[in-house]
């Protein structure tokens, strides 16, 4: 077996690539990652290609997400306190190396590996093998090129599993996800919850009726150019209000917009608010959102009922609007834990952050009891 970094995902054939992530999680597939890559998204934002790739004779049998970072923008897993902390003492954080989808914070598959794998010899070569294979060599790559540390983001259970076991730190926070629990309909939803949050939704909702506003759904493969325009204008207006930057480009989007669907709110004829947002198989993730005046109730309508509408009627199990927002809860989203995991070179600083995160673990499952308080479900 042969392990291989290149910078350049195009590099690998996508067929190869997805025959090791599959299709339930739209982020990770080949195409997804290549559109950050050919569109300007990417290194002047600080994010640096390097994929592992693990290889028997020509056979791709495990890869690897990578990139070596000089900043934490676009990571949603907050790091600065550790640079800071780097700083104060003289020493470099950055660079580092970051296994993640770029200014993606949703969960899904790390270290992808094949099943069932037989080499030349018959030999059976299990997944857990070929993911282990996978987080040495990206350690071996973080020492012998000086990086501080390796991070590990948003990982499902399996793969934060195996990085513990290789000896690397657990981290976790909460994002609020919203699960279908075989509703028929928005109102068969709505019957699950108390009467307060119940009453709530639909006094939300009401004022969106009454404004005369209407939420269409496009598949993205279907948006002309004035509604591509309008969308993507929406996406960078949300960014400007809060000073930040829109780090994706309007030809990355078009680049994956088999995978988009555009929650574009009208009123009058004219799109006054946009939400961009992604299937995967059983799931459907909500990314991004803008717009132009301020209606009441506008944002949760687009961002949130729209989508768990879209959810019952396509039979979705999940959905996922993006990370933070405890207001969420009380919508029908429950806390989540989302998953990572560390490596930092210095045994100094491993062991000062691993009693950080041993005492903000402690703290975060007792944040985590009190979010679950104000469920919105009626009690059983």
């Amino acid at each position: 077996m042969q392990i291989v970094f290149t910078d350049n995902i195009a590099s690998v054939s996508s067929e190869h690539w997805n025959n090791l992530c599959g299709d339930a999680n739209p982020f990770i597939q080949h195409d997804f990652i290549n559109a950050l890559e050919q569109h300007d998204c990417l290194q002047k934002w600080g994010w640096f290609p390097n994929h592992c790739l693990l290889y028997d004779d020509e056979a791709l049998i495990g890869a690897c997400p990578a990139y070596i970072k000089n900043n934490s923008y676009g990571e949603f897993v907050f790091d600065w306190a550790w640079a800071d902390a780097y700083q104060q003492h003289g020493l470099n954080y950055y660079p580092k190396l970051v296994t993640a989808i770029p200014f993606t914070p949703a969960q899904g598959p790390r270290l992808l590996a094949t099943t069932n794998y037989q080499d030349i010899n018959g030999r059976l070569i299990e997944a857990t093998t070929i993911k282990k294979t996978l987080i040495t060599a990206l350690l071996e790559f973080a020492e012998k090129n000086g990086l501080s540390s390796a991070h590990f983001l948003f990982c499902e259970n399996d793969d934060i599993s195996i990085l513990s076991q290789a000896g690397l730190m657990r981290r976790f926070d909460y994002q609020f996800h919203w699960t279908n629990n075989h509703y028929q309909s928005f109102d068969d939803f709505l019957s699950q919850l108390t009467s307060k949050r119940r009453k709530n939704i639909r006094r939300e909702r009401k004022t969106i009726a009454d404004e005369n506003i209407e939420i269409r759904i496009v598949d993205g493969r279907q948006l002309d150019d004035e509604q591509w325009d309008l969308l993507y204008n929406y996406y960078r207006i949300t960014f400007l209000k809060k000073s930040g930057t829109a780090t994706l480009t309007l030809d990355f989007f078009k680049a994956v917009a088999h995978k988009l669907l555009a929650f574009l709110a009208y009123h009058e004829n004219n799109i006054v608010a946009a939400a961009i947002c992604f299937k995967g198989r059983n799931k459907l993730y909500g990314r991004h959102w803008g717009c132009r005046e301020n209606y009441n109730n506008l944002h949760f309508e687009v961002c949130y009922y729209a989508g768990i509408d879209y959810c019952i009627n396509e039979q979705l199990q999940v959905f996922e609007p993006g990370a933070q927002g405890e207001h969420k809860i009380w919508r029908g989203f429950l806390p989540v834990k989302t998953q990572s995991a560390h490596w930092i070179a210095d045994a100094r600083f491993e062991s000062a952050i691993q009693n950080y995160l041993q005492r903000e673990a402690v703290a975060m499952e007792h944040h985590g009891k009190l979010l679950l308080e104000s469920s919105p479900y009626k009690s059983e």
